[in-house]
């Protein structure tokens, strides 16, 4: 059982004012060196409770069922609970500098809270407020702030797009000119930040022939079919195990080859190479080294194309890593955001072709200028 930690009052009291004020959880944590959500959890809901007797409590003792520490007289218990009270005040007037715009919100709720051991005059005199004031926010407290506009707007940007895009992109189809610290720290605070992908390793087989590193993880290209990077992937999500072989354009991050099966052979593979169009002159063909790739049958289809073929290093993802990133991102963006674990076969086939058809054509990447593969190649290509 590990050692067990006692904080300072004055700690508690910082962290419970730092969530109050909006601060992410794992940013206090950090800042104050406390060990666990659980501790600040509990923290705030002793707050919410009125019990904030119970921050002073030692380490393995507990003040449960409504019960506090133990006095010597009235008078001690009397001076314990003004303290706290001035404690619970303070830990307000700070939060008041995050913003004038909650100063209303803060003032009704502690009112609310400190009115039946304290008179509404004696609380606005120790907040600094006017009781004028106080009942005129009170009247108000519905109506909606030009920040609280905001975000909501943000928060519908987050939900529209399930979440999948970080404070960049939703700075960029706000609609309006904002900061992208704005944004962030909005996202921070009601934890609608892009979903963290889920990180995914590869095995490696003993290559038959392998292509030297041409792309050498140049990811950038002048124009479209100049560069292009494929790869297979695992789909466990329906009633039997299936596969995505697709094929990307580094020029603008496009799918512009994909084939979905039920086995991992060198026919399938073949099936997206054979989906591409004319190719330009010295086109290069990125993959890994798995053995569909560096089958006699394929090697022969891509020197018929004209494809001058790259591969990674093995055990070297990074050096694929558009198509890596692609497939990832699908797999977060759907199954794993919308906790899909098991399905039919034709619904993965139709999860699959909606995002990519969505990542085509309406997905924004914020290299592309803030613009989708199929808007950015159309505006950029004449």
């Amino acid at each position: 059982m590990g050692t067990r930690v006692s904080y300072p009052v004055e700690i508690k009291m910082k962290a419970i004012e730092m969530r109050l004020a909006g601060i992410p959880v794992n940013q206090v944590l950090e800042e104050l060196n406390i060990r666990n959500y659980t501790q600040l959890k509990t923290w705030m809901k002793w707050y919410r409770n009125g019990e904030l007797h119970r921050l002073e409590q030692p380490v393995g003792k507990q003040y449960t069922f409504g019960k506090g520490p133990e006095y010597e007289n009235e008078t001690a218990k009397l001076k314990a609970e003004n303290r706290y009270l001035k404690q619970q005040i303070e830990v307000f007037k700070k939060v008041r500098r995050i913003g004038k715009e909650v100063v209303p919100r803060i003032v009704v709720q502690l009112v609310e809270e400190l009115k039946e051991v304290m008179t509404i005059g004696e609380i606005c005199d120790h907040l600094g407020v006017g009781r004028s004031s106080y009942y005129r926010w009170k009247k108000n407290t519905n109506v909606e702030t030009k920040k609280d506009i905001r975000d909501k707007r943000i928060g519908e940007l987050c939900k529209l797009h399930k979440y999948r895009y970080g404070y960049r992109k939703i700075t960029s189809i706000y609609g309006e000119p904002i900061s992208e610290n704005t944004v962030q720290k909005v996202m921070q605070k009601y934890n609608w930040q892009c979903r963290v992908k889920v990180k995914k390793r590869k095995s490696t087989g003993q290559p038959a022939y392998v292509a030297p590193n041409l792309l050498n993880r140049e990811f950038t290209a002048e124009a479209p079919f100049e560069k292009l990077v494929t790869d297979i992937t695992y789909l466990p999500f329906g009633q039997s195990m299936m596969y995505l072989s697709s094929i990307l354009d580094v020029f603008n991050g496009e799918i512009v080859a994909r084939t979905i099966g039920f086995t991992q052979d060198t026919e399938f593979v073949l099936d997206t190479l054979n989906q591409l169009p004319e190719l330009p002159e010295g086109c290069i063909l990125h993959s890994d080294q798995g053995s569909v790739y560096t089958s006699y049958d394929y090697q022969k289809a891509v020197k018929e194309k004209r494809i001058t073929m790259s591969m990674s290093r093995k055990g070297t993802p990074a050096d694929n890593s558009p198509i890596e990133t692609f497939h990832s991102s699908l797999k977060s963006e759907t199954f794993y955001l919308d906790g899909i674990n098991r399905t039919t076969n034709a619904h993965v086939i139709q999860i699959v072709e909606n995002y990519i058809n969505y990542y085509n054509n309406i997905r924004i990447q914020t290299k592309l200028n803030s613009q989708s593969p199929v808007k950015y190649r159309q505006l950029t290509v004449k």
